[in-house]
């Protein structure tokens, strides 16, 4: 009970604009630090380089959120571009993950299409892959109808599918051969859409990670959990899927050490890197996810590093 007032507590600050703004001005506080590389492209560039060379690849997130005007939408997309343009000129081995509200869907989504194209192209002439992170259920058809059309042009597109959806397993079947990042779900979500109960979530996240698997399809594992980690690396033993067909993806700055280990035993290993001033909603629904994190959070606020 305490844990599920926790959670809904600070989901609902995530979503508070005011705090948002106010958040701004702090800086990587509140222990934010430990979880947002920086603030700059150059800061989340030197992270990526660490984490490379502990064997870990990465993707970085320019975070952002209740973009509401097409300015800061074009200004969130130039700042994408500079970032896949400092990944290629740097040599690290990463891609980019994007919001297609930071991108102006909310305000008009033609303009948000054009905003991916713009990365998109780039991303191609960089020979790199962009992930779509997917939001709450209020923008999820049209991601997924913006994904289709954006994938008749360019392969190195792909998205996020979230198991506490009662529609992900059939979502699936029209996502064959679409590189996707498999998660149980970070937002409050309505019962009339989404599982409420732990063990029908973490089910249904194993059921759809073998369902993407099975048909050939690059997937990626994103979770903390090593109950499930340890059930896919088992499955795909036992039904000869190559290591090079599936990665395992977890958020930078939580369990560094788990995170090399898998690497250690010859998987591949993507870190979550966000950056950005925009921090702070974010952080609130990592604060939300595990009541450990509170601890953490804290520990970071008043540690004289």
């Amino acid at each position: 009970m305490v844990e599920k007032i926790s959670k809904n507590f600070f989901l609902y600050l995530s979503k508070n604009k005011v705090l948002n703004k106010g958040a701004k001005k702090w800086g990587l506080k509140l222990g934010a630090s430990q979880v947002v590389a920086g603030t700059t492209i150059h800061q989340v560039i030197k992270v990526v380089k660490g984490l490379n060379q502990k064997g870990l690849v990465c993707t970085v997130d320019h975070l952002g959120e209740f973009v509401m005007n097409p300015a800061e939408a074009t200004e969130a997309t130039d700042i994408c571009v500079q970032t896949l343009e400092a990944i290629a000129v740097s040599g690290v081995n990463c891609n980019l993950s994007v919001k297609l509200t930071q991108l102006g869907l909310d305000i008009d989504r033609s303009l948000c299409v054009n905003n991916m194209l713009k990365i998109l192209e780039v991303a191609k002439k960089t020979n790199n892959f962009v992930r779509i992170d997917m939001e709450d259920y209020s923008h999820y058809e049209q991601t997924l109808e913006i994904l289709a059309e954006l994938r008749q042009s360019y392969p190195n597109v792909g998205t996020v599918i979230q198991a506490y959806f009662y529609r992900a397993q059939d979502d699936l079947k029209n996502l064959k051969g679409v590189p996707l990042r498999l998660v149980k779900g970070a937002y409050k979500e309505s019962g009339e859409v989404a599982y409420q109960n732990k063990e029908e979530i973490d089910e249904n996240y194993l059921t759809i990670i073998k369902q993407h698997l099975l048909t050939g399809s690059y997937t990626a594992i994103a979770s903390h959990d090593h109950v499930i980690i340890e059930k896919v690396k088992q499955f795909c033993k036992e039904n000869n899927i190559p290591k090079t067909q599936f990665e395992f993806q977890m958020l930078y700055g939580f369990r560094a050490d788990v995170q090399e280990e898998i690497v250690s035993q010859g998987y591949t290993m993507r870190v979550y890197v966000p950056f950005g001033k925009d921090w702070y909603g974010y952080f609130m629904r990592r604060l939300a996810e595990r009541p450990q994190n509170v601890s953490f959070a804290l520990r970071g606020l008043f540690s004289k590093k």
